[in-house]
């Protein structure tokens, strides 16, 4: 059944920005408790971090770790330089074991387009400086922002992030989601966590509010995640791992018999979510609703999407359309299916949000920050339902395209062409010419492909405005650029999408020889339409910086998630630009 929503709901639209942080509005002292709390002995070991920034404020962020389970009271001061002799706010609040004595305040009253420099203070121990900075207003000359997603603890180093604390001139930083992972010990991508010192806590999969809890603070004690977060402002949504794989509104893939019930795992882990990231709720003890958008002058309107938890509909699976006596594909079955126009990934109340938000949107650029790609990614059947590997289907559709030169009496084709057809030609069963005859068809229905009808109600609205839209996504573990194309065959936009912090990509699922992995990334651009450019091996990160002019894209990889010295792979890193107006992809090396 699907959600309906009510005038209380529209009401609760416009309440954002009042949630469960403690409120900074100057110097005064702001204070949550009584100052009699009694000195409890404290270190701060998970850091400090800011995040969700506004033109006025943003959220700033710590962990206390008692020596005793008692109320601890932690300070704050902002200040715009690094010995904070010039502090603009400050305040104190008492933070305990019901919110895993973490601290989230919400520092008011700042300027726009300023860098600031915070830090807590619990009895004599000092936290380390952090610094962040207030969203821009009016003309706006450029934006830098950098985009990550998917860090799998015990995959390997988070070298990905490391590597991310070299860009100085960031405004903020993009986490699409898989913050953290839910697996147990010993599960997925864990081959090498052992020796590197990265067996995952608690050791069993996350299901309880306390799990997911040991889970964060496990990954928020990764020094180079510390460092990061210190440096910038991060804007944050959530994907499928930090509840469970393959998480829709109502169960996932990986919540299974004897786990209790989904909806109770579901809050623990959004809770946990909201205690840890520096995220500002709409209000207190909301947990669930997490999209909402960022001005950043007249230049960038971001706008985060929850395309997981909120209003998804269960996933299709590609098993339903196939006859299990023959294989046969139901395309039209399937085609209904996908396609179906009540068929949701956002959620009736988050679409029309969406759409409202991008009618009466003025920013140069509106981008869509959220989990999945929305690019269409066909593939031939064959390859889509795992009949056939990609190096498979090429070479058995170039040996059935010379079997159909030669019925044809082609006189081009060579002597050489021929013998290659004539020792290969058993290849070509029944069976096989099936299979390559097959249609194009989705090969991840957990993306924007499994939703088809809302994707194209959101290409519509950025068309009906003209707008430059630039949509950005994770999820895939791999690196892509597409052209977003509509039901009409106008390109209406772009998409870029990060490579993962540390979980594999296709290049781990296919087995795929470091060798093929060239020339299966060009296999993959030459069989999908509108698709520009495929990284299908390397971890890293994304940035995207926007002019008046233009949006530029530029992929970052590392040599290495399982040496902690490592480098930045420049042979592999790309680039890619669009023009304001041109929603076209074209290679920096072009331009």
């Amino acid at each position: 059944m699907k959600r309906s929503f009510s005038r209380r709901d529209f009401l609760a639209m416009s309440a954002k920005g009042v949630g469960a942080a403690v409120l900074s509005y100057g110097l005064m002292g702001c204070s949550s408790s009584d100052d009699d709390t009694p000195a409890v002995a404290v270190a701060f070991n998970h850091g400090i971090a800011s995040g969700d920034p506004a033109h006025d404020a943003v959220i700033l962020w710590t962990r206390v770790t008692p020596e005793t389970d008692a109320d601890v009271r932690v300070s704050w001061e902002v200040a715009t330089n690094a010995d904070f002799k010039d502090i603009v706010t400050n305040g104190s609040t008492v933070t305990n074991a019901d919110r895993d004595y973490t601290v989230k305040v919400d520092a008011m009253g700042l300027t726009a387009g300023t860098a600031y420099f915070f830090r807590f203070k619990s009895g004599s121990v000092t936290s380390l400086t952090g610094k962040t900075r207030t969203l821009p207003e009016g003309a706006v000359s450029q934006v830098k922002l950098a985009v990550v997603s998917c860090a799998n603890f015990p995959a390997g180093y988070f070298n990905v992030y490391e590597l991310l604390t070299e860009q100085q001139d960031l405004d903020a930083l993009v986490h699409l989601g898989d913050y953290i992972y839910e697996y147990e010990r010993g599960g997925y991508a864990s081959e090498h966590a052992a020796e590197l010192g990265r067996e995952v806590l608690p050791a069993h999969e996350l299901i309880s509010l306390g799990d997911y809890r040991t889970r964060y603070a496990q990954y928020r004690g990764d020094a180079s995640l510390q460092k990061l977060h210190a440096m910038v402002p991060f804007i944050t949504v959530w994907d499928d791992h930090e509840v469970c794989n393959d998480a829709w509104r109502e169960g996932a893939e990986n919540h299974n018999e004897g786990e209790g019930d989904f909806s109770a795992r579901k809050q623990a882990a959004m809770q946990a979510y909201f205690e840890w990231l520096p995220i500002r709720p709409w209000r207190e003890g909301n947990h669930e609703e997490i999209y909402r958008s960022f001005s950043f002058g007249d230049l960038v309107d971001l706008h985060m999407l929850d395309t997981r938890l909120l209003g998804r509909d269960q996933q299709l699976d590609f098993n339903t359309y196939l006859d299990p006596n023959t294989g046969a594909f139901d395309g039209e079955a399937f085609m209904a299916d996908v396609t179906a126009t009540d068929r949701t990934m956002l959620g009736a109340l988050q679409l029309l949000w969406l759409q409202g938000t991008l009618l009466s949107a003025t920013g140069k650029w509106q981008v869509l920050g959220q989990q999945v790609l929305m690019g269409k990614m066909m593939l031939p059947a064959a390859i889509a339902t795992q009949q056939l590997s990609i190096p498979q289907f090429a070479e058995l559709a170039a040996l059935a395209q010379l079997a159909a030169r030669a019925q044809a009496n082609d006189p081009t084709l060579t002597q050489n062409e021929l013998t290659y057809l004539v020792a290969n030609q058993y290849k070509l069963t029944p069976e096989v010419v099936a299979l390559l005859k097959l249609p194009a068809i989705p090969y991840n229905l957990d993306a924007w492909d499994g939703y088809a009808y809302e994707r194209e109600v959101i290409l519509g609205t950025a068309k009906s405005k003209d707008h430059n839209l630039v949509v950005i996504a994770g999820d895939t573990h791999n690196a892509w650029a597409n052209e977003l194309r509509d039901v009409n065959g106008d390109v209406v936009g772009v998409e870029f999408a990060t490579s993962s912090v540390s979980s594999p990509g296709l290049e781990y699922y296919l087995n795929l020889p470091t060798e093929q992995i060239p020339a299966t990334e060009a296999a993959v651009v030459g069989l999908v339409d509108d698709l520009k450019y495929a990284n299908l091996k390397d971890r890293g990160f994304m940035t995207l910086t926007f002019t008046q002019d233009a949006v530029r894209s530029d992929w970052h990889f590392v040599s290495s998630i399982l040496d902690s010295d490592f480098t930045e792979a420049e042979d592999r890193g790309y680039s890619a630009m669009t023009l304001a107006g041109s929603h076209a992809i074209v290679p920096v090396s072009e331009t």
